[in-house]
This record gives C-alpha cells, sequence and structure tokens, in this order.
C-alpha cells in the first residue's frame, strides 16, 4: 500500500479491511512523511505497531 491509499483508508467512513502480515488491523495514524502507519492489530486496543505502509494490504481490491 502506498501512503496516499493508507491516508484515504483511516479517513474513510466505510470500514475497509486491511492486514499486516494476514492479520487485520485497524489505521490509528498515518505519518506521510516518513512513510510509517500505526495500527491496531485485532480487537485489543493496547495492541499498536507502527510499521511501513508498504507492508499494508488492502483486502478485497
Amino acid at each position: 500500500m502506498d501512503v496516499k491509499r493508507a491516508k484515504d483508508i483511516y479517513a474513510s467512513k466505510d470500514s475497509i479491511a486491511v492486514h499486516l502480515d494476514g492479520q487485520p488491523v485497524w489505521i490509528e495514524h498515518v505519518d506521510g512523511d516518513n512513510g510509517m502507519a500505526t495500527v491496531q492489530v485485532g480487537s485489543r486496543p493496547d495492541n499498536t505497531v507502527t510499521v511501513g505502509v508498504d507492508r499494508l494490504e488492502e483486502q478485497g481490491r
């Protein structure tokens, strides 16, 4: 995924499926300058990681 798409998904009112290493994630923040995103892994709000947006995969696209 690229930074623009990650920002679009983050700003969208729709629920768009995104995975990181096969696990569902929610995008919580996108750092466009550094190409990074902070995501919540699964349904646990305390399980967040910051990764390169290129590691994120949009499902069904």
